[in-house]
């Protein structure tokens, strides 16, 4: 007898979970790793936001629990940053929904949407947990066509009429992990004509939306007129104001979509701890100074290590948003090879673009999520290694 399910049998481990796994045992032996690889801010999370939280743990009534599909001035705060952020009018009852995190989301949306069989199209390259929440629903996913050369837009002229009939779901990711590709609005008004045409809803993840350089502004999927009878959107606080941890996000959108969701939800979990929700609502209705500031210092690191990269002969784009760069590797390297030399030559995590699927091999993705200090670091390794590049 198995105590384990096909599902998980046939599941491969959680690729960052993996490479932690590897920085402690090379941590063991000494070595000062730098972990480049998990996009996780080292930026605080605003003070206000704290000073919120404490308030509101403190409050006895606060320890209840919320409402399954969110409190109130959570859902109000994120309709209204939508409003003043977007010009997009969403009613909080109806069109948001509290998530711990847009992970979580992600992975209960598919159960929420597709049956056993059905097909989701997933960007390639793209974020792993899209294919793998598939997966564990037991859809079917089919590549959605990416290049580089096409800026990592979808193209959706490139997936078969059988494919764009038999799909019920497609995801987007912009500004998009790992790619950090940027999109204006008419990238979302080709995908919301292209749901309308094939009947399917069309998910964009926005978990980036707010982490954008200089004069580019990421758009809302819900900008287009009527996406929201095909598109739902989902975001997170973790990369805006740095709190990955406290597991806060929100999807909103198409009213079906939110419900089925909602309903998914209310028999897994009960909602988040209300102080974070509150908090949370904080954060959101605050003048985004605190993001700003945050942005200049990934733009300050970003350009930086862009400089180091091409000096050394590693060829990245110069991304609009994101706190990633996506870049080429070295002839006679896969994706892996290349990154296992930066871990056993230069004690530095960065992520094989292979793990994001195979249109992400002969790339790497790298985050910026250290000190500047440790980014000089960082690249003195690189450049001290750079002869065995050529």
């Amino acid at each position: 007898m198995t105590f384990v399910s096909d599902k998980i049998n046939t599941l491969p481990p959680y690729l960052f979970s993996e490479f932690q796994k590897k920085k402690k045992e090379l941590e063991k032996k000494g070595v000062d790793v730098i972990d480049l690889g998990i996009g996780a801010p080292d930026l605080p999370t605003p003070d206000f936001v704290i000073d919120r939280l404490t308030k509101e743990a403190r409050n006895p009534l606060n320890h209840r629990y919320s409402t399954y599909s969110g409190t109130q001035e959570f859902k109000q705060a994120v309709a209204d940053f939508y409003m003043t952020h977007y010009g997009v009018e969403l009613d909080p009852n109806t069109e948001v929904l509290a998530l711990i995190g847009s992970k979580e989301g992600i992975a209960n949306l598919v159960q929420a949407v597709i049956n056993p069989g059905d097909t989701v199209l997933i960007p390639n390259p793209g974020y792993p947990v899209y294919r793998t929440a598939v997966h564990l629903a037991g859809g079917n996913s089919i590549d959605l066509p990416l290049d580089a050369s096409n800026g990592y837009q979808p193209l959706l002229d490139q997936v078969s009429k059988e494919d764009s009939e038999s799909a019920k779901l497609m995801f987007l990711n912009y500004p998009s992990n790992p790619t950090a590709a940027t999109v204006d609005l008419n990238v979302f008004l080709k995908a919301v004509s292209y749901a309308e045409s094939n009947n399917i809803i069309v998910a964009n993840d926005a978990a980036y939306d707010l982490v954008t350089f200089k004069d580019y502004k990421a758009p809302s999927i819900l900008q287009v007129p009527d996406a929201r009878e095909y598109a739902v959107e989902f975001g997170s606080l973790s990369k805006s104001f740095n709190m990955t941890g406290w597991r806060i996000g929100y999807l909103v959108g198409n009213k079906t979509v939110i419900k089925a969701l909602s309903t998914l939800k209310s028999n897994i979990d009960t909602c988040q701890f209300l102080p974070i929700q509150l908090a949370a609502a904080t954060a959101l209705k605050s003048d985004l100074k605190s993001v700003e500031t945050n942005n200049l210092v990934y733009l300050e690191r970003m350009e930086k290590l862009h400089e180091a990269l091409n000096q050394i002969g590693l060829q990245a784009e110069k991304p609009k948003g994101t706190i990633f760069i996506w870049a080429k590797v070295p002839k006679g390297y896969t994706s892996a090879s290349f990154a296992g030399q930066m871990l056993d030559k230069a004690g530095v995590i960065v992520t094989p673009g292979s793990a994001f699927g195979s249109v992400g091999e002969g790339y790497i993705r790298i985050a910026l999520s250290v000190t500047s200090d440790r980014l000089n670091e960082v690249i003195k390794r690189f450049k001290s290694m750079s002869y065995t590049l050529g």
